[in-house]
């Protein structure tokens, strides 16, 4: 049974393809006004071409997530029009190239913090007024690659962010505000394909089937 999300509002991080776009397309249907954050226009006008054919209504925020001020603006935009969010679902994530780690190359280490570490922590500062507003939840979605081969880069990111949220999951126990931790299960999205190229995807979760799991969570 899909959890009724009717008058919520739920903005999702990282929306435009993949698993984002996915979890913002089910929480449209589920009756929520989904805020969807991207870098890509295009993906975000698609998904709201999705949403809105299905019945759904959707904000679009076209705007790169580790540029401070523009989160500030969001967060300020969303607070003086909805009063705060339902939900926060973070999906966002820099997929550095596989490498051996004396060989991770400077910028793509650079870009892995800056987007999977920096830009969480300061969404978790700027999001948090908006759930405690209204009680809501966040949710983190994560993949724990730690002590794989070659995923140096982003498993120290990804661990690093999953420590933020952990954190902020027990410093929060006692508020008004709930986080929580998502696993999905492989599918096959642009970024395992590029972890992963040549896998058979038969095998693989479709996107829509973890976006409906995640739902059950909230």
């Amino acid at each position: 049974m899909m959890t009724d999300m009717t008058g919520k509002i739920a903005l999702v991080t990282g929306a435009s393809r993949g698993l984002g776009a996915a979890v913002a397309e089910a929480l449209a249907s589920a009756g929520a006004h989904v805020i969807a954050v991207a870098r890509t226009s295009g993906a975000l006008e698609e998904l709201d071409d999705r949403i809105q054919a299905a019945g759904g209504t959707a904000t679009l925020a076209p705007l790169d997530i580790t540029n401070e001020e523009s989160i500030a603006s969001l967060c300020k935009s969303i607070f003086d029009r909805w009063g705060g969010v339902d939900l926060w679902v973070h999906t966002a994530i820099h997929a550095a190239p596989l490498s051996p780690v004396p060989y991770v190359d400077s910028k793509d280490w650079a870009k892995s913090v800056n987007i999977n570490v920096t830009a969480a922590a300061r969404l978790i500062a700027n999001v948090e007024p908006l759930l405690k507003a209204k009680s809501g939840t966040a949710i983190h979605c994560d993949d724990p690659r730690t002590g794989q081969k070659f995923f140096g880069a982003y498993a120290a990111s990804k661990s690093a962010q999953r420590a933020l949220f952990a954190s902020w999951a027990a410093e929060t126990e006692n508020a008004n505000i709930t986080v929580k931790g998502f696993k999905p299960a492989p599918m096959p999205t642009a970024t395992r394909a590029r972890f992963f190229p040549g896998e058979d995807r038969a095998p693989l979760k479709h996107p829509k089937e973890e976006a409906a799991r995640l739902l059950q969570i909230i």
